[in-house]
């Protein structure tokens, strides 16, 4: 706790006059110490970190592995250097979409391809993303399929082809 050290009565020194003495005060710090101690654990016992949040991704077993897909199937994707949106389903002509725009379609083709013994969409997503892209693209790609409960797609290398084909959709 606190104690407070009282001077001891001197004798008078010459001259009738006494110092004046000081009051010693003495602060115990040790429950101080203890309550802080207390409450830094208390906060690091009740702490909820958040966890890791990681996206599965399932590769082929082995890279010669070739899976036939039918070309109507296959719904590609492709985000530009100039952040916008671009859908093709099979081989039409690229369509440009944006993040609110593409999610009505997504659902709408999904259900198109949906597959009662599976309970899944047989429609295959392939995702291609220009090197001058911003990679938020990517994620609010990302996002977009999630909020259409597609959760099965790939990447794949956004080609010179798939330049031109957006320049021809662009025009």
């Amino acid at each position: 706790m606190g104690a407070v050290d009282s001077p001891e009565p001197k004798s008078k020194a010459k001259g009738g006059k006494r110092k004046p003495h000081r009051v010693g005060i003495r602060v115990d710090m040790t429950p101080m110490v203890d309550v802080a101690f207390l409450l830094l654990i208390f906060f690091m016992v009740t702490t909820v970190f958040r966890t890791p949040r990681a996206m599965e991704i399932n590769l082929p077993p082995d890279k010669d592995t070739k899976v036939e897909i039918a070309q109507s199937k296959v719904l590609t994707l492709r985000a530009s250097a100039d952040n916008k949106l671009y859908w093709s389903l099979g081989t039409e002509k690229p369509q440009v979409s944006n993040l609110k725009s593409l999610q009505p379609v997504l659902v709408a083709k999904s259900k198109q391809f949906w597959n009662n013994t599976k309970q899944e969409s047989d429609l295959n997503v392939v995702i291609k993303v220009d090197r001058e892209a911003r990679f938020h693209n990517l994620v609010d790609l990302i996002d977009v399929l999630s909020l259409a409960k597609i959760t099965r797609f790939g990447f794949a290398p956004f080609t010179d082809d798939d330049k031109k084909q957006i320049l021809t959709a662009g025009a």
